[in-house]
């Protein structure tokens, strides 16, 4: 046996292995400049807030979208901000389409994608699980939130190992850590915490060329939720410590942080926001 330590991930690299170059200054760190972003599901909700805020960072963006046509959005981000901002319909569902639009977006932005969130996912909207009559719903939820982001982690995975650095950032949910009530959802836990694991397994699949981190929302007030009754937000209201629900604006930097090079060694982390509901 060499007596030069490997790591256990790689098996490849010795130990100590090598520090990133970085910047001075601290809000340099948060910069995306020259960084070429994608992220799923961000034509509407928390995928578009956190698109807008790469381009405010200074990234060129993919916006992917399937229902909601997002090209004028996209040409407004990059009027507005001065970056490259373009949009793809795809079908997350779809591998080969998954696999298609990544190698499309990487042609059309240089070469390279230097950070993929896997965003893209629907509520359970179909009450206690015994309910329904069959697996539609079952499936509809699993296929999506689960297996679209599978199929994306296989895509992006490649073209990080090839160009040898990359961080991938997938929105999990505070329903991956608690059961939520009143309304029933066990479909959706289930498939959130799994998204949570698959972060933290990745993490160590691919320390050796890219980061895997998730992020955790708990209740924010986006577009998405308008179809939720207030007497069950208000229910929402009365267990969260801070008493309401969150900003896309109290989100975002979250991903900002995974993306960019202030979180170089973090990997493997999944970020609640939360505003405490899942303390006590």
């Amino acid at each position: 046996m060499s007596s030069e330590a490997k790591t256990l991930a790689t098996g490849l690299s010795p130990l100590p292995t090598p520090y990133p170059k970085l910047a001075d200054n601290v809000l340099d760190l948060f910069s995306l400049k020259g960084k070429v972003a994608s992220v799923t599901g961000s034509s509407t909700g928390i995928g578009y807030c956190v698109a807008e805020a790469f381009c405010q960072a200074g990234a060129d963006v993919a916006i992917w979208y399937n229902s909601h046509s997002s090209e004028e959005k996209a040409a407004a981000l990059s009027k507005k901000y001065g970056v490259k901002c373009r949009a793809y319909k795809v079908q997350i569902t779809d591998p080969d389409d998954v696999e298609r639009a990544v190698k499309t977006i990487k042609d059309d932005f240089g070469g390279k994608i230097d950070i993929f969130v896997a965003n893209a996912g629907v509520p359970w909207t179909a009450g206690p699980l015994i309910d329904p009559p069959d697996h539609k719903e079952w499936n509809k939820v699993v296929n999506l939130d689960l297996n679209g982001v599978y199929y994306c982690c296989k895509a992006i995975g490649r073209v990080f190992k090839e160009q040898g650095f990359g961080s991938l950032v997938m929105t999990a949910s505070m329903s991956g850590h608690i059961v939520n009530i009143p309304q029933m959802q066990a479909c959706y836990n289930a498939v959130k915490s799994a998204v949570i694991h698959l972060g933290k397994s990745l993490a160590v699949e691919w320390s050796g060329f890219a980061r895997v981190n998730t992020v955790s929302p708990g209740y924010i007030a986006t577009e998405i939720s308008d179809f939720i009754p207030k007497e069950t937000k208000a229910k929402w209201w009365s267990m969260i410590p801070m008493g309401r629900e969150g900003l896309p604006q109290e989100l975002v930097a979250a991903y900002l942080y995974f993306a960019s090079d202030a979180s170089t060694y973090t990997t493997g982390s999944d970020l609640k926001v939360d505003g405490g509901y899942c303390a006590p």
